[in-house]
């Protein structure tokens, strides 16, 4: 039974409710595997908002649910103002909810929820809003009428004995800041229960203390199930399942992110026990796939890459074209749909990688071994073998089941050094020396195409932890991204575009990375933000219109005045190719940094949908996920379809007409402003030459359902999601501990980005982030000038600008926040009336020439500042 079906057979029910066992007996499931299923199913659609759980196990559609037991009673708006949604709180108290894709209600904007609205919710809840009109800016409010699903079964935290005699029991501060209210831990809940050799759940291993062996809990870092949820009068209360350690404690911290984003850490026995029956190589499937074996294949990956899912080899025609063979592991082979492996990589969406491991999609098993294309052993993979001409243009393409030899594993340090002609490495691999370069040749020739059709390329540095020999970090630099990373990068480009046009040219259902086109407001926000910089898209005179509200009208009839209007920008023509252009006039500029961060945060994310809409930021008209189904569960859906196509009977061959992959983003038309068109690809007329109009109707059936792709699109863009922010959170509080013991030395440092409230910098020689408060510049009284971007002191004068170096001493760690705070130092005395420190010899050798005035005579020093006692600002209205 599909989504559709079961959701109608709920709405039918008595009430517009069923219950789970209602359900087992109407549907006559058998065994726990239909069961459990069907409750996978049921927590799929309630996720997406089209079901609301009404009790533990009781199921309704929205509506109802709003009406049934009071708690939908009350609300401000009519039942169709309605939202499902996933609800991410701010530390100061309000949240915003994210609607779910797809939902009747067709809101797709945040919706702001007040502090006093938030109804015993907790971030990550998926919850039900009761939404308000929006207002005069588009913008909207709600209310939390009741929480569907909630995220949090478990919290981790640090433990802190309670000191007060109100509070009956402990305290667990949540690690995650946006939980502001502490969780309650009653007398005698805070000793875990244990079976032998520790927790069930430890996962750290023999160097973690068992939890009999802390006879003092406070500070340590706890992990908390939650027995009681929140409600707006009582705080939520746990018992603790597991001790982690200190915070200081190796191993700790990954441990903390790996609770607190709530990854899935540990392979059930029957996920590995299915694992170990399948690793095994299938002669028989050897012998009946094309032999690319004797070929100089090889993978190219990082230095601590374990799992080896693409391999490539370029060869040069006697046309002048190339020939570009991306091979990619054949996961599918060995994780069918609808096992236990499937069901887990479904659970899993993704592979998470932190500096010192990873937690894998599949059990090693597969991942570093069978399907890992290691050198010098036989494995199956998926290839497309592609056909350029002398330009770098693809002319056409073959999809084939193949048996590869990897002949070599090399890195992207080993590459680029042979590229960049280091002779030791070269006298290493004499043999390949030429097929790099020739690969490099291919690969420039591939960028200046995809260049030219608007393609945008944001080269934002990414950090790289440093470890010793003791696994202790030692340091943060840049990831250097050189032609080695980037031919790679190319070449799977080209193999995920040629391969979502195979399928959507056969008209197949199939799963999509698409890249919507910017809204309107986020556009016009960055032109206001670039225009401080002195920079511009060139959108030109944005087209807007005229809206008045209800309660303007409403007010203009109380007061007898004419009711205000407001302008609303419409649709924008903003295209890739004005992104890559502002892109290229500002590479190697001061403000390069936060303004390529801007124009990111101005588009929308990435993400995986069964609708092709196109990737604006590749600016390609159909693109998908192929290259990585180690790690990638879209990828194994998308050679799940490959490979059912192709055992059909279906060709894999199909040809490239010319234009055919141009951005679907650039058409001239006089009849538009700005002469473009700004289309749908499927609404573009599109060259069909190798399109497959001739083939039965059976073979071209779907192999997975569009509803069922629609599913696992969402659920793996989440999964995306929830991996990202947990390894960009860990290296945040990487670098916050590796800076602790650092307190009080001096940096050179970058200004990034001067604000309203101080100065971003960036350390020179470590990679590592932190602010400047303006309230700290005690020299001078300085001001934002949000015109041109600086901040200034009004009496001296001095300009601090995005690309200035200075010198910063580093004050203060902010750990629960993961913040570092600095001051400027001018000639070794920090301004902020710390204690004196002499300058350093370079500092010295900085000093430049005695300021003058106009009149030509010395100027005088700023006087010494004189120490204020600190005001204390009232906060009132602020939630701590």
């Amino acid at each position: 039974m599909n989504d559709r079906e079961l959701i109608g057979r709920i709405a039918r029910s008595a009430g517009g409710k069923a219950g789970y066992k209602q359900l087992v007996r109407e549907l006559g499931l058998g065994g726990g595997r239909e069961r459990r299923l069907l409750l996978e199913q049921l927590a799929r659609i309630t996720v997406r908002g089209e079901l609301v759980k009404l009790d533990r196990e009781i199921w309704g559609v929205p509506k109802a649910a709003a009406g049934a037991g009071g708690s939908g009673a009350g609300l401000g708006g009519s039942r169709d103002n309605l939202t499902a949604g996933r609800l991410d709180l701010h530390r100061d108290g309000y949240g915003f909810v994210r609607p779910n894709p797809r939902q009747p209600s067709g809101i797709a904007d945040d919706i702001f929820i007040p502090p006093d609205e938030i109804n015993g919710a907790m971030q990550g809840d998926q919850v039900l809003v009761d939404v308000a009109p929006p207002r005069s800016d588009g913008r909207r409010m709600g209310r939390i009428a009741r929480v569907l699903t909630r995220r949090n079964a478990t919290v981790v935290g640090t433990f802190r004995y309670s000191k007060s005699e109100r509070v009956q029991g402990n305290l667990v501060i949540p690690f995650d800041e946006r939980m502001t209210q502490p969780i309650l831990i009653p007398e005698g809940a805070e000793i875990p229960k244990t079976e032998e050799g520790g927790t069930a759940h430890r996962v750290l291993g023999n160097e973690a203390r068992v939890t009999e062996a802390y006879d003092d809990l406070d500070g340590l870092i706890v992990d908390v199930e939650i027995t009681s949820w929140p409600t707006p009068t009582r705080p939520a209360m746990g018992r603790v399942i597991e001790v982690l350690g200190s915070p200081d404690d190796f191993g700790v911290d990954v441990e903390m992110m790996i609770r607190k984003h709530q990854l899935p850490r540990v392979f059930p026995e029957n996920v590995l026990a299915e694992a170990r029956s399948v690793a095994r190589l299938d002669l028989d499937e050897v012998a009946r796939r094309r032999d690319f074996r004797g070929l100089p294949i090889v993978t190219i990956d990082g230095e601590t890459a374990r799992d080896f899912d693409d391999a490539v080899l370029v060869r040069e025609l006697k046309n002048g074209g190339y020939e570009l063979q991306v091979h990619i592991a054949d996961v599918e082979e060995y994780v069918r749909e609808g096992s236990d492996l499937d069901l887990e990589a479904r659970l899993r969406g993704t592979s998470v990688y932190f500096p010192d491991r990873a937690i894998p999609m599949l059990p090693q098993e597969l991942s570093t071994d069978i399907c890992s294309l290691r050198p010098e052993e036989d494995r199956l993979v998926l290839s497309c073998v592609m056909q350029l001409d002398a330009k770098g243009n693809i002319e056409g393409y073959e999809i084939v089941e193949g048996v590869i030899c990897s002949a070599a594993r090399m890195t992207y340090t080993k590459v680029h050094m042979i590229l960049t002609g280091d002779e030791e490495m070269r006298g290493q691999y004499p043999e390949m020396t030429e097929d790099f370069e020739l690969m490099q040749r291919l690969a420039v020739l591939m960028n200046k195409r995809r260049s030219e059709r608007g393609s945008i390329d944001f080269d934002l540095p990414e950090p790289v932890i440093e470890f010793d020999e003791q696994g202790q970090m030692r340091g943060v630099t840049k990831a250097e991204r050189t032609w080695a990373n980037r031919l790679i990068e190319e070449f799977m480009l080209a193999a995920n575009e040629c391969v979502a046009t195979w399928i959507e040219d056969l008209g197949v259902p199939s799963l999509y990375r698409i890249h919507e086109r910017p809204e309107p407001r986020r556009v016009v926000e960055f032109e206001e933000q670039a225009a401080s910089f002195g920079y511009s898209l060139g959108l030109g005179a944005l087209p807007v219109k005229k809206i008045q509200t209800r309660g303007d009208r409403r007010e203009a009839e109380r007061g007898g005045r004419k009711a205000r209007t407001h302008e609303v920008a419409e649709e924008i023509a903003v295209t890739p190719r004005m992104y890559q252009k502002l892109a290229g006039r500002i590479e190697g500029k001061p403000e390069e940094r936060i303004l390529s961060f801007l124009m990111l945060r101005s588009l929308k994310q990435a993400k995986y949908s069964e609708a092709n809409v196109g990737h604006f930021a590749l600016a390609a008209p159909s693109y998908t996920h192929f290259t990585s189904p180690i790690r990638r569960y879209p990828d194994l859906i998308v050679h799940r379809i490959t490979k059912a196509l192709l055992r059909r009977g279906v060709s894999g061959k199909g040809e490239i007409a010319a234009g055919r992959l141009d951005s679907p983003w650039t058409h001239v038309n006089e009849a538009l402003p700005g002469g473009i068109v700004l289309a749908h690809p499927s609404r573009r007329k599109r060259a069909m030459d190798g399109a497959h109009h001739d083939l039965p109707g059976d073979l071209l059936e779907p192999v997975i359902a569009e509803d069922e792709l629609a599913q696992i699109g969402d659920e793996t863009s989440q999964a995306e999601r929830r991996a990202a922010e947990a390894e960009r959170e860990l290296v945040e509080w990487k670098k916050v501990r590796f800076m602790q013991d650092r307190v009080g030395e001096e940096f050179a440092a970058l200004v990034l980005n001067p604000a309203k409230f101080g100065l971003f910098v960036e350390l020179t020689d470590l990679f590592v982030e932190g602010l400047v408060p303006i309230d700290s510049l005690r020299d001078d009284r300085y001001t934002w000038r949000e015109n041109t971007h600086e901040i200034v002191g009004d009496r001296w004068g001095r300009v601090f600008r995005a690309g200035e170096r200075v010198q910063v001493i580093l004050d203060k760690i902010l750990a629960q926040e993961r913040k570092l705070q600095f001051s400027i130092v001018e000639e070794g005395i920090p301004l902020t009336g710390g204690k004196s420190r002499k300058s350093s010899a370079a500092t010295k050798s900085r000093k430049g020439p005695k300021k003058k005035n106009k009149d030509g005579t010395p100027r005088e020093a700023p006087p010494k500042p004189k120490r204020k006692k600190p005001k204390h600002t009232n906060r009132k209205g602020k939630r701590r």
